[in-house]
């Protein structure tokens, strides 16, 4: 068996697994393919799911010359060359930069006139959102596609199909393992089962886990066991019960869940439900995001086992997020109202509160609105009485 991510790649829209809300009868980027109109087009999403291949198929739907480069090689003057070669020419290249969020302020400068002109149809591909790395200017020529990372059962099915064709031997556990490791990422998920087959066949999980001990995805899997087991934990941390916080956690990281993802759910439960009770907690969380970057297993388990007790030994309150869904939800409501004219830019009557020690009664909303409550839990209560000293001093008033 060789090279089985390249043999088995798709070769046309219907081939492509996955993304319905971009491709299918009434998608509206596959509308736009087929009537000819696709504008430059950029795509994101996670790697392995079909970026470089939808734009390889593109490229021969629309019957145009293609050009693969990356942003981090990319030179001007190679540009400037296949500009200038097809300038006469009846069909226009395609140009399709990968890593297009490292392309330099200059390069996307060479670029825009030929954008402009569509001396080429430009496609650009990412595992990060290009938006802001994209010049406003770049983002007006063009439109940005986001690609999901693939399900498991779309994962599966075609593991199987392949199986079948390849007469590949899989036990049970180790298809489980294949697609739920390799986190929606085609790629991966073929490479390693090359390499388990080379090794053993049939294919045993015990033979996966030596080759990928832990699972490569960004995100929890979408087994029942991972969303409940994650849910444990938080729910543990949440009830301060360190112990079986810490249990769920060796749980999630005997199960190969990614250190980066455990490390994001719990810096979203330290504003979620610690808050401004315990300030600190985010700074920590915050912290063993950037070392589990860095370290990765095995050593990554003992700094997020020390979050996941700091956490669940802290004070807990969930103001900060009840406050912004209470704002969200007045604004989605049709609660929009003007900014008062001394707070606006350049406004002469605005009152400036460093002149009066710090505050001065001033308005800063049109109308009286109320969104946050605090509970006194904490730190907030310091918080509390800074602002009520702050805010009611009467040599301020």
């Amino acid at each position: 068996m060789v090279n089985l991510a390249l043999k088995y790649r798709p070769k046309t829209l219907n081939e492509i697994i996955g993304q319905q809300h971009l491709l299918g009868k009434n998608a509206v980027l596959q509308k736009l393919i087929e009537s000819k109109k696709l504008p430059h087009t950029f795509f994101y999403g996670p790697p392995g799911c079909g970026k470089t291949t939808l734009a390889r198929i593109i490229a021969t739907d629309l019957q145009r010359p293609f050009y693969e480069m990356n942003a981090t090689s990319l030179k001007i003057e190679e540009l400037r060359k296949i500009f200038k070669e097809y300038q006469n020419a009846l069909q226009k290249p395609l140009i399709f930069i990968d890593e297009v969020h490292r392309l330099s302020k200059n390069q996307q400068e060479v670029l825009l006139p030929f954008m402009e002109n569509n001396a080429a149809l430009i496609i650009g591909a990412s595992t990060e959102n290009p938006y802001y790395s994209l010049t406003a200017a770049m983002r007006s020529r063009s439109h940005l596609f986001e690609l999901e990372a693939l399900s498991q059962d779309d994962m599966l099915a075609y593991l199987e199909k392949i199986a079948t064709v390849e007469k590949v031997l899989i036990e049970e556990d180790a298809k489980a393992y294949l697609v739920f490791s390799s986190g929606g990422d085609v790629r991966a998920m073929l490479n390693l089962l090359e390499s388990a087959q080379a090794v053993h066949t049939p294919v045993t999980l015990s033979t996966l886990k030596q080759i990928r001990p832990h699972a490569m995805q960004a995100g929890s899997s979408e087994s029942e066991s991972h969303y409940e087991l994650t849910s444990a934990m938080i729910k543990s941390i949440r009830g301060s019960d360190i112990d079986a916080a810490v249990y769920y956690l060796a749980r999630l990281i005997e199960g190969g869940e990614p250190a980066e993802f455990i490390a994001r759910r719990l810096a979203i439960l330290a504003s979620e439900d610690i808050g401004n009770a315990n300030p600190p907690a985010l700074n920590l969380a915050s912290s063993t995001l950037n070392i589990v970057k860095h370290i990765g297993y095995p050593e990554a388990r003992i700094s997020l086992s020390q979050l996941v007790i700091y956490l669940a030994s802290s004070p807990k309150s969930n103001t900060a997020y009840m406050a912004i869904n209470k704002a969200q939800k007045a604004i989605q409501d049709g609660e929009i109202y003007p900014i008062p004219d001394h707070i606006k830019t350049h406004a002469k009557t605005y009152v400036y509160p460093h002149d009066f020690g710090g505050w001065v009664a001033q308005s800063y909303l049109s109308k009286g609105l109320h969104f946050y409550e605090t509970r006194q839990i904490g730190f907030e209560k310091t918080l509390s009485a800074w602002h009520e000293k702050i805010t009611h001093s009467d040599s301020k008033q």
